[in-house]
This record gives C-alpha cells, structure tokens and sequence, in this order.
C-alpha cells in the first residue's frame, strides 16, 4: 500500500448527542457518569478521523483498524456542541500507521491522543473473529 504524507491531515465532526455523553454508558441503575461527551466516543471520532487520512491508499477489500490508543480527555463538553478530531499522520512503526490526534471544541482542545492502525483485508480480519469465537 502506498501510504500518506508525512504530515497529511483528515478531520471527523459531529454535535453531541445524547448518545455521546458519558451518562448514556450506564449499564446498571447503580451505574453514574456525568451528562458530557464521553471519553470513548471521543476515541471513536479521533479513530475516524486518523481512518480517513488512510482511506485513499486502501485497496479494495482492505480496511484500517485501530490497534492502540494512548489518550487524554482535558475538558467536558455539553450536549449540542460540535466537536472535531483531527489526525496528522507522522509516519510508521513497523506495520502500523501512526497518528498525532486532537480533538476541540468551541472552547479549545478537550483531548490529545497518539493513535496507532494498522491495514488488513476485511475477509483475513472477519476469518480471524470467527475462528477465535468458535474456538471457545
């Protein structure tokens, strides 16, 4: 695969939901977390936009998946506030594909990550899932 400029950028958005706060993770009444944008789907954004620096160099059948996060979240951000991650890819680790991330809101950053992907074909990764889930 060819792969993107040193530098090259890619941007994911969205406005917060009320699918996206921490509160909606709860699994269990005794289960509490604040009504902000949640860490994980900070991670998420942060991981779509690192995807679509690598998107254009894909072969057909071929996808990216994330492999490692190392993440801060600095600030909470309410409901119906836009939030943007945006990945500056800064060269390869061996195999993986190595992404400088932050995330802002309108008030600043509330997030910084170094994220890490890697290129494999969806047939090899879906075989994989299978394999091991039938295992057990």
């Amino acid at each position: 695969m060819k792969e993107p400029e040193i530098n090259a950028t890619a941007t994911a958005e969205l406005f917060v939901s009320a699918t996206d706060l921490a509160s909606a993770l709860s699994l269990d009444a005794g289960d509490t977390y604040p009504p902000v944008f949640s860490t994980s789907r900070m991670i998420a954004l942060m991981e779509i936009a690192s995807s679509r620096v690598l998107q254009p160099f894909l072969a057909p059948g071929e996808l990216s998946v994330g492999v490692h996060v190392d993440a801060v979240h600095t600030a909470a951000t309410p409901r119906g506030i836009k939030v943007t991650a945006t990945a500056r890819y800064t060269g390869r680790e061996g195999k993986l594909y190595v992404f400088e991330v932050t995330a802002h809101d309108r008030g600043g950053e509330i997030g910084r990550a170094t994220h890490k992907r890697a290129v494999v074909t969806t047939e090899r990764l879906l075989a994989g899932a299978d394999r091991r889930n039938r295992a057990g």
